[in-house]
């Protein structure tokens, strides 16, 4: 039904209308209006019908699945020790810190004396520091119905004990049984067990867009749960050789490392593991070592408590579009060989610096992080076919891999300078090469500011040793090399670098 409102109305309702606002907006006493007549105040609106929602029936629901896992994943207790500064620890991994030995007459001398000493380390006191005592909390998920528990390295690092807390409360005490340091990855166990509940590792990869739920013990708040999305998959983590990361959405916090990420049919996807955050807290963006990594290290640390990995014997770099330019490839891809190792199976089996590994056993290698986990996907003594590129064609080499040693390889230590022979000459590149001392290669004594040497980052001291794969001793074998680049049709020459030892190939663009 229509209501019928005199004009005389609607001006009093309009002139009501902005006597109101203006009051709210200006923070004024409401202006009064004159009231309504007998005949005016019949007029009436109708309010608005009530809203009425209807079921959502196809939004996600996460509480079958999540009521079904949740006993199988577990709170991880550690307490240890370290042997100097101040240990804090955040979601498992232990933070050390040591405070400068500054000067006498340093003006915050007083100050960080006294602070070290309520963090217990005084830099004056040079006697050894006893062990100081921390306790972490991280997550993990039970696998075997007889105790097998997988989580974080990080989280049990370092750990002289370990406590297990279930869902319904339960505490048990825990023995580590192995842990992989390369990808971050641990087993711990529970003993006297035969019917724990447990769930299992995915068989299959999980596409992005794809729902994860994550469970854990974020700020020891245990039995958390938070979803998201699989955001990206392969994602390189600093300092991981071995981890090819998924990308999830899926809140995680300091205590989720460890802790699983499932899948809708309850599968773990992934172990949660490291987060990206400005300021220590979820922004969106975690990351967690996915299902076929996960059961490959760790049903070797339930077997015999390591880790063993093939080994090519390789230093490897990626390869750069002026790399892929200068060796005629075509597209960017493949791992570039700087050294095989001296009696490396690689170097034996004939590979050589300056082969492009593109394919291993038939697949395709992207780069060199590529390369290194898929070598270190296969068990030593397992022969290999590796296709690889040299002088413009593929090559399949038979290659049987070797262990890989655990072991932190030193740096090669630097050689000292030694005296730069005279008749220092300009080359068309725009960098001054004498020849080294010893007679291999040539060694850099000044680069143009302005060349496209100095944009690829050629410096003084560093030595060139090959152009486009031959030997450089002298500055005339140096321009031979780089006019056959140019005479051969390409722009681009590769030229392999050494400095400080360590050995690297360069695309160097030819103006």
């Amino acid at each position: 039904m229509r209501s019928t409102i005199s004009s005389r109305a609607r001006r009093w309702i309009g002139a009501s209308a902005l006597a109101i606002l203006a009051g709210i907006g200006g923070g004024s006493a409401l202006v009064a209006a004159t009231a309504p007549s007998a005949a005016q105040s019949e007029a009436k609106l109708v309010p608005a019908a009530q809203i009425s929602v209807p079921a959502v029936t196809n939004a996600p629901n996460f509480a079958d699945l999540v009521e079904a896992v949740k006993p199988a994943v577990v709170s991880i207790v550690v307490e240890g020790g370290a042997d100097s500064g101040r240990n804090l620890q955040r979601g498992g991994r232990q933070f050390e810190f040591n405070f400068p030995d500054l000067p006498d007459d340093h003006p915050f001398k007083d100050f960080m004396e006294e602070f070290g000493r309520q963090f217990g380390n005084d830099n004056n006191d040079k006697a050894p520091q006893p062990k100081r005592r921390f306790v972490a909390a991280g997550s993990g998920f039970v696998v075997s119905a007889d105790g097998y528990i997988i989580t974080n390295n990080h989280v049990v690092d370092n750990a002289d004990k370990v406590t297990v807390v279930f869902d319904n409360g339960d505490e048990m005490s825990a023995k580590v049984v192995g842990t992989d340091e390369k990808t971050d990855l641990a087993v711990v166990k529970v003993d006297g067990v035969t019917d724990l509940s447990f769930v299992k590792l995915a068989d299959t990869d999980v596409r992005v867009g794809e729902w994860v739920v994550a469970v854990g013990n974020p700020f020891g708040l245990g039995g958390t749960v938070t979803a998201g999305i699989v955001s990206a998959r392969g994602r390189d983590i600093a300092g991981s050789s071995y981890g090819d990361f998924l990308q999830i959405d899926a809140a995680v916090n300091t205590g989720n490392s460890g802790g699983p990420a499932f899948n809708l049919e309850g599968q773990v996807v992934g172990v949660n593991t490291a987060i990206f955050s400005p300021n220590g807290g979820n922004v969106g963006i975690a990351f967690a070592i996915p299902a076929n990594v996960v059961k490959q290290v760790t049903d070797q640390l339930i077997s015999s408590g390591t880790v063993t990995r093939g080994f090519l014997g390789v230093g490897i770099q990626d390869v750069t579009r002026d790399i892929a330019e200068s060796v005629g490839l075509g597209n960017r891809r493949g791992a570039l060989v700087t050294e095989p190792s001296k009696d490396g199976p690689a170097g034996l089996a004939g590979i050589r610096s300056g082969d492009v590994i593109i394919m291993v056993d038939g697949d395709e290698i992207s780069n060199a992080l590529d390369l290194s986990r898929t070598i270190a996907g296969k068990d030593p003594g397992t022969p290999v076919e590796v296709t690889i590129w040299r002088d413009g064609q593929e090559q399949t080499i038979s290659v049987t891999l070797g262990k890989l040693d655990e072991q932190v390889a030193q740096p090669a230590e630097p050689i000292p300078p030694a005296d730069i022979p005279a008749g220092p000459t300009e080359t068309s590149v725009g960098i001054t090469l004498v020849p080294s001392a010893d007679g291999v290669g040539l060694l850099i004594q000044e680069v143009n500011p302005d060349s496209t040497a100095a944009e690829k980052g050629f410096a003084i001291g560093d030595t060139i040793l090959e152009v486009n794969n031959q030997p450089v001793a002298t500055v005339e074998q140096f321009e031979q090399a780089i006019q056959g680049v140019k005479d051969a049709g390409r722009g681009t020459a590769l030229i392999k670098a050494q400095r400080d030892g360590n050995v690297r190939f360069v695309g160097l663009p030819l103006e």
